[in-house]
């Protein structure tokens, strides 16, 4: 669907449907069922944007797991994902001995999801992997291992399916390109 639709007076193009999404989140959820059979599995979604993904993921999953969730917050140059990263909520899990999947909506420069990786292995997990339903390869600056991809996406701001603009958006079931102001 390449529509513009009006929300709140803003602009959305609509990049990726609820459709789309839905059979994606369905591979995954198998893919992931298939690989962390009779493992001891803790999925680590990282707030706030994780959580409608996580959510439909967990669901598509056959597999017993464990669920926890982190915040980490970025200071500095906010629109470039540039800035300080730290921890705001931190684990209420042990990971020590256990197979981990990281859960993000979206990785772009890798900064954050680095800083986050390098935490977690202090941890001493007994795996370490990541899942997201974005990646924009286009903005990587700092490499960083994903093992699961929803969508391959072109450098642009999205909104929906957890992801916001000033906590706006994040409640819509499509993925859509914003024009921010």
């Amino acid at each position: 669907m390449t529509d513009k639709i009006p929300v709140n007076n803003d602009q959305l193009k609509v990049i990726i449907t609820r459709e789309e999404i839905k059979e994606k989140v369905e591979e995954l959820g198998k893919k992931i069922t298939d690989d962390y059979a009779g493992k001891d599995l803790v999925l680590i979604g990282v707030l706030r944007g994780s959580i409608y993904f996580l959510v439909d993921l967990t669901r598509k999953m056959d597999i017993p797991f464990a669920i926890d969730f982190i915040s980490i917050s970025q200071y500095g140059e906010q629109s470039d994902s540039a800035g300080v990263v730290r921890i705001t909520k931190d684990l209420d899990l042990s990971i020590s001995g256990k197979d981990v999947l990281v859960v993000e909506d979206i990785v772009d420069t890798g900064l954050s999801l680095g800083y986050l990786l390098r935490n977690l292995k202090t941890r001493n997990p007994a795996d370490l992997k990541v899942c997201t339903l974005l990646n924009v390869e286009a903005r990587r600056i700092v490499e960083v291992p994903v093992d699961y991809k929803g969508f391959e996406i072109p450098n642009i701001f999205v909104v929906g399916y957890g992801l916001d603009y000033n906590e706006k958006y994040r409640n819509l079931r499509y993925i859509a390109e914003f024009d921010r102001p």
